[in-house]
């Protein structure tokens, strides 16, 4: 679900990603078609506004609230969906063993609290040696208060990027679109489309 986004975390961990939409059959990934989709655990619907590739759960150990799609693979871009995430959970599975644990989810917090969470996710288990918040201000998001959360980050790999959070607490759970790419090229050539996915969401209850 996870530094760079919480997509590209899990690079590390599997075969890379197709370069482009007609390679669905690559890796496990599927054809994201320009319609209307439920995303993570159903709760929530968008419309991308062209293909994307789906991520396999399996290669990520994604939480069921969680689903990511990539346009051109996971080291240059990628969306990760949380959707409907409950108290007390956090973004990414893990274990009480971990010596170093991403702080979970609270009903009761606020925009800075969670920018301050996708920070830690991103430090914690996304190696980021640098994370800058470079943004955060209010922002509705399917007709709730929400937030927008704008960022850049440097990895290990030594590649700069850049990243949008929009999110809002609805009944007390968690619902997030994030967008991540390169700074150089993919963030800019992506945005569109994240922009026109999250005026595109809706909740599904």
């Amino acid at each position: 679900m996870r530094g760079r986004s919480v997509l590209l975390l899990a690079a590390m961990l599997s075969v890379a990603a197709p370069a482009s939409p007609q390679f669905l059959s690559f890796g496990g990934y599927t054809l994201v078609e320009a319609r209307e989709h439920k995303v993570g655990d159903g709760n929530m619907a968008v419309t991308p506004p062209r293909p994307w590739n789906r991520a396999p759960r399996s290669i990520f150990f994604d939480l069921s609230e969680v689903e990511d799609w990539t346009q051109n693979g996971v080291y240059l871009d990628g969306i990760s969906f949380v959707t409907d995430l409950k108290d007390k959970k956090a973004l990414i599975r893990q274990y009480r063993r971990d010596d170093r644990q991403v702080p979970v989810f609270r009903s009761d917090m606020t925009a800075p609290e969670i920018a301050a969470m996708v920070e830690s996710l991103y430090r914690i288990r996304g190696g980021a040696v640098d994370f800058r918040t470079t943004s955060l201000q209010p922002r509705q998001f399917m007709g709730y208060p929400g937030f927008q959360q704008d960022y850049d980050h440097l990895d290990g790999d030594e590649v700069r990027r850049r990243g949008r959070v929009v999110g809002a607490v609805i009944g007390g759970r968690l619902y997030m679109a994030m967008f991540d790419a390169t700074q150089m090229h993919y963030f800019d050539a992506g945005i569109g489309d994240f922009e026109a996915i999250v005026r595109s969401a809706r909740l599904t209850h």
